[in-house]
């Protein structure tokens, strides 16, 4: 790179000067969908956005190589899409015809600070969002510096090259799909055990390189590193993490040893401590109950004990875990996939 971030000028910019085009997607109903090919855009915060695959051809609104903000629900939420999709009514695409993949990737880290700003009671409409500013790199007061931000995300992406290669593809032995499965009640009880957390207040703590799990719906958790000597009896890994408080419900698995603070509750999966795929599994089957609390609502120990779930099982109606194990596999192999592809390109 020619300049870095300390030898440059920054100036702030309203986003209605950077996109040529700030439109909100169109409402469709579950009803009114047809299944299809073309990616849904909507307000999860997962998968890229993507919240199906559907058909429609009238009455949508379809974009390409371009962002989208969510706009209600996981407000601020923000990715890149350089394939077409339809948008619905909770996003909004943010395009300009000029600009290529290395500048939106560059855009979203200056952008997603906007989401701060707002919760689910106060929408990002299509007008605050034009009028929203945000700090980026400037060749003047009226002029990004497009060239720097392209080149500083090429020079990352070149470093993120050099590192190791990914690990070789997973072998498939189950290339059944969800739909292709039985599925059954359980109680997180019946599989696993659950045990709690303990406060720690901030002051208190001792910084360390340990992460430090509390409520949060981000960053897998993790809100801080601490050095858990003395307390290890709120230690574990290989483990699901679920919040009781805060962001309620929201569920991480972390693999690695963390210390568990009172907001949160670690579940230990019977006989799959550790497997990363199963769990992984189970975090998404934990996700899917998480809207029924809030705030007033929280996930104590015995509800999580309590609290059924759906998971695929065997023709004996025992629980598939070896499903489960294959389907993430198969998962991930097609994220190397891309990967790979993506590399080569």
């Amino acid at each position: 790179m020619n300049k870095d971030f300390e030898q440059i000028d920054w100036e702030f910019f309203s986003l209605d000067k950077i996109f040529t085009t700030i439109q909100r997607g169109k409402r469709l109903t579950k009803k009114n969908q047809i299944k299809g090919d073309i990616p849904y855009i909507s307000s999860t915060k997962y998968n890229n956005g993507v919240d199906s695959f559907i058909g429609n051809e009238e009455n949508v609104r379809k974009f390409s190589n371009c962002l989208t903000i969510a706009n209600s629900g996981s407000v601020g939420n923000i990715f890149y899409h350089d394939y077409e999709f339809i948008a619905s009514d909770h996003v909004t695409a943010l395009v300009n015809e000029e600009l290529v993949k290395e500048h939106y990737m560059f855009l979203i880290a200056s952008i997603s600070m906007i989401g701060e700003k707002y919760s689910f009671n106060r929408e990002m409409s299509d007008d605050r969002i034009k009028r929203e500013k945000i700090k980026l790199p400037a060749i003047n007061p009226d002029e990004p510096d497009w060239e720097f931000m392209k080149e500083y995300i090429n020079y990352q992406q070149g470093i993120v090259s050099e590192l190791p290669p990914q690990t070789e593809l997973h072998i498939i032995s189950d290339e059944r799909e969800l739909s292709e499965v039985d599925w059954a009640p359980f109680s997180i009880e019946d599989i696993a055990t659950v045990d709690g957390g303990a406060d720690w207040e901030e002051y208190n703590r001792v910084k360390g390189k340990s992460p430090f799990i509390g409520s949060s719906s981000t960053n897998n958790g993790v809100t801080d590193f601490v050095n858990y000597e003395g307390r290890e009896n709120k230690v574990s890994s290989g483990v699901i993490g679920i919040n009781r408080n805060g962001s309620v419900g929201y569920a991480f698995y972390h693999p690695y040893s963390a210390y568990f603070s009172g907001d949160t509750r670690f579940v230990e999966v019977t006989g799959y401590k550790g497997n990363r795929h199963v769990n992984q599994f189970i975090v998404t089957c934990i996700l899917k109950q998480k809207n029924k609390y809030a705030y007033g609502y929280k996930m104590g120990t015995k509800r999580i004990e309590r609290q059924k779930i759906l998971l695929p099982i065997t023709d004996d109606e025992k629980i598939d875990y070896e499903f489960m194990e294959q389907y993430m596999k198969r998962q991930e192999n097609k994220i190397i996939n891309q990967m790979k592809e993506e590399a080569g390109s």
